[in-house]
């Protein structure tokens, strides 16, 4: 947000506001509080910073209806994952992009989750044909090692040494972690693995899907899947499937999101759709 911020005083006349999406998630710091379009989150901490915008997502037309001479920058999610794993249409984030470049406004995506292989390819945002200008990754960059890093396009880079700056920035061990991380995902092409692993996933949720009435959706990329019901059964089966050994997140009173390590086999995928299997089996039979 100073990068996008500094950008705007510099280029846009000292535009400030970033436009962002419901149902998104960018941290829990209190401008990122603003950012995140989820009224739960924002409640208990009004007055929020100023200089945001909260638009639908998925929804082009909705960004340029709120783009004004004062905004500076569009931040999106290339996949929402805490919002419960939306997928956007095909041609969105392109849409956006060509916006962002008419109006000379900066295109920044957040792969906080959906990078580092995550959706099957090392950057979600190569499977949708853009560029971002500014890119924020953490979480798998370092492999359980705390790391967070900004990239940005060089014709957009407006910080000078000593702009920014934080207490552990360039941290030599952490910085190490992450380009061992990186060079055994690409060594390995760990992306690809995901890509085929993430398929067979969703093929048998999909099964799984035929024979329980309750489920409504299976939708993803790679290794971020979620599972939408036609019931708030969500936390139920949250913890059905913890006494049987697997880990599940509930993204929404109807929705679990599936996000295991990028390793993980056909085989411990069969192991998983196995337990949840038996959990909504439970789950109906307890009706």
């Amino acid at each position: 947000m100073k990068l996008a911020r500094r950008y705007g005083k510099l280029q846009l006349n000292g535009a400030y506001e970033v436009i962002t999406t419901y149902n998104s998630f960018h941290g829990r710091t209190l401008a990122m509080t603003a950012a995140t379009g989820k009224r739960k989150y924002q409640e208990a901490y009004v007055p929020l910073p100023t200089g945001f915008v909260n638009v639908k997502y998925d929804n082009v037309e909705a960004i340029k209806r709120a783009t004004n001479e004062q905004t500076c920058a569009v931040m999106l999610e290339p996949i929402q994952g805490e919002g419960g794993v939306n997928v956007p249409d095909a041609d969105y984030l392109k849409k956006v992009q060509s916006w962002c470049r008419e109006r000379r406004i900066l295109f920044m995506l957040d792969e906080i989750q959906t990078g580092i292989g995550r959706t099957g390819t090392l950057f979600a945002y190569e499977q949708y044909g853009v560029e971002p200008d500014v890119m924020t990754l953490a979480k798998g960059l370092g492999s359980g090692v705390p790391i967070g890093t900004i990239l940005a396009r060089e014709n957009v880079s407006v910080f000078s040494p000593g702009d920014h700056g934080s207490t552990f920035g360039g941290n030599p061990l952490v910085c190490a972690a992450a380009y061992a991380t990186l060079r055994y995902i690409l060594d390995n092409d760990i992306p690809g693995k995901v890509n085929r692993v993430g398929n067979y996933f969703m093929t048998r949720l999909e099964s799984l899907k035929q024979k329980f009435d309750s489920i409504a959706e299976v939708r993803g990329r790679g290794l971020l899947i979620a599972l939408e019901f036609n019931q708030e059964i969500a936390e139920t089966l949250v913890l059905a499937c913890l006494g049987r050994g697997l880990l599940v997140n509930k993204v929404k009173p109807n929705a679990l999101r599936f996000m295991p390590p990028l390793i993980t086999t056909e085989k411990e995928g069969d192991k998983a759709i196995g337990i949840l299997g038996d959990a909504l089996e439970e789950i109906r039979n307890a009706k």
